[in-house]
């Protein structure tokens, strides 16, 4: 009766409580999980065709600082739903690299229920799927590649609380409506002509191409590609023999794509096409931003970041081989530690100046027992001195105060002989 009690009146209480709070247990999750959609959204999506737990797909873009949510409408199709603004990112546009490059990852990644964490330390997060197939294929490492809440990143897409519980409920609810993997997209730019033509001399852009046919697939169709990965490269829309699998390393085995998809394709790519000449030969073409430059940065950027780990003396930014940093290069940086460093160094001065001044009061109170023991017994000799004060030899201040001891003890003996 006892073990029951103790089980029946916690759970009793949790219901009264859900009761008079007008929610369910379900609905008490830590970090704002059971967060639901604003009524104007829901009723926004209604309007389009879309149901509350329709399969959903996330897009990213890093230079426009965007993260667009798309979810399926009646007819098969997407349409976006709305869109928030990254809070943070961490790195350059290109690609994660290794482990400790502070790379937030580009390509096509796949999001299960099993990578939703309602009691991330960043509020709520799920996992990208980074590294993917393609990613393992390339040599390219790192893990617990995010996105999350608390607005802070050094490899992930941080967003507001707010925001990622508005994110979190999109995939619960698509979860809950049976979709198994939610696409994730995650680009350096929007894919379009101009931008392709500012990042074409860019040692990322053999890969940026290939990110834009999964881009265009969707731009064309408007449903989230078929995605696999062959000759380490991405294929998408990719169908062939169920007997002939796709390896990420192996070659790819023959395409067999509807006629529709192929010729909407081909006009697709035919305007594009056009467009990117006529950037490129009229010189309508934008700075570029910052790229991470390979592997080679990416190694560097993981031993400053490694360095600065262990409180070591960094250089306030990391490191970069952008050509629009290489005159930085020439110049004096600044130095920095880290709060921990310096707190550290701070907590080892303040333990040796405890210990100094514990030395001090030993040494003083074992003066204070010599002088003592000199006032209790006057008549002793000179020569049994070195006897009571050996154990203070060290300290300088001890001679000075048996001087004065030894004064009276000489005044004593005179007039004993004057007698």
């Amino acid at each position: 009766m006892k073990l029951s009690t103790r089980i029946l009146v916690p759970l009793a209480l949790t219901a009264f409580l859900a009761a008079c709070q007008g929610s369910s247990v379900e609905d008490i999750v830590p970090n704002g999980a059971s967060t639901q959609l604003p009524a104007k959204m829901i009723e926004s999506m209604k309007s389009k065709g879309i149901s509350l737990t329709a399969p959903v797909m996330f897009r990213i873009f890093k230079e426009e600082n965007v993260l667009e949510v798309w979810k399926r409408k009646d007819n098969g199709r997407y349409d976006m739903v709305t869109s928030y603004q990254i809070c943070k990112w961490s790195g350059k546009l290109g690609p994660k690299f290794i482990e400790g490059d502070r790379q937030a990852p580009e390509g096509f990644y796949a999001v299960r229920p099993a990578q939703m964490n309602p009691k991330s330390s960043y509020y709520l997060s799920f996992n990208t799927g980074f590294p993917n197939a393609l990613d393992r294929s390339l040599g390219r490492t790192g893990a617990n590649l995010m996105v999350h809440g608390s607005c802070s990143s050094s490899g992930c897409y941080s967003m507001t609380d707010a925001q990622v519980a508005q994110i979190y409920a999109f995939a619960r609810d698509a979860f809950k409506g049976g979709q198994d993997s939610i696409q994730l997209e995650a680009f350096p730019f929007r894919m379009t002509a101009a931008n392709m033509a500012r990042y074409k001399d860019d040692p990322n852009y053999a890969f940026w191409k290939n990110l834009k046919e999964g881009y265009d697939h969707f731009e064309i169709t408007k449903v989230p590609p078929k995605v696999d990965v062959c000759e380490k490269k991405y294929v998408f829309n990719h169908t062939s023999d169920p007997n002939a699998p796709i390896a990420a390393t192996s070659a790819c085995p023959p395409s067999d794509q509807p006629d529709s998809l192929k010729m909407a394709y081909q006009s697709y790519q035919s305007t594009y096409d056009s467009a990117f000449s006529s950037m490129v030969s009229k010189g309508r073409v934008q700075p570029p931003a910052r790229s991470i430059q390979g592997i080679a940065e990416a190694k560097i950027i993981a031993d400053w970041s490694s360095r600065r780990a262990r409180g070591e003396r960094v250089t306030m930014d990391p490191p970069s081989l952008s050509p629009q940093d290489k005159d930085k290069a020439s110049k004096p940086q600044v130095m920095v530690r880290l709060a921990s460093a310096v707190a550290a160094d701070k907590a080892r001065e303040e333990r040796e100046a405890a210990k100094r001044t514990r030395m001090s009061k030993v040494q003083l109170s074992s003066a204070s027992m010599s002088v003592a023991s000199n006032a209790a017994a006057p008549a002793v000799s000179a020569q049994a001195t070195p006897q009571t004060t050996g154990a203070i030899d060290t300290a300088p201040a001890a001679a000075p105060v048996e001087q004065p001891a030894a004064a009276p003890a000489k005044k004593a003996w005179w007039k004993i002989i004057g007698n």
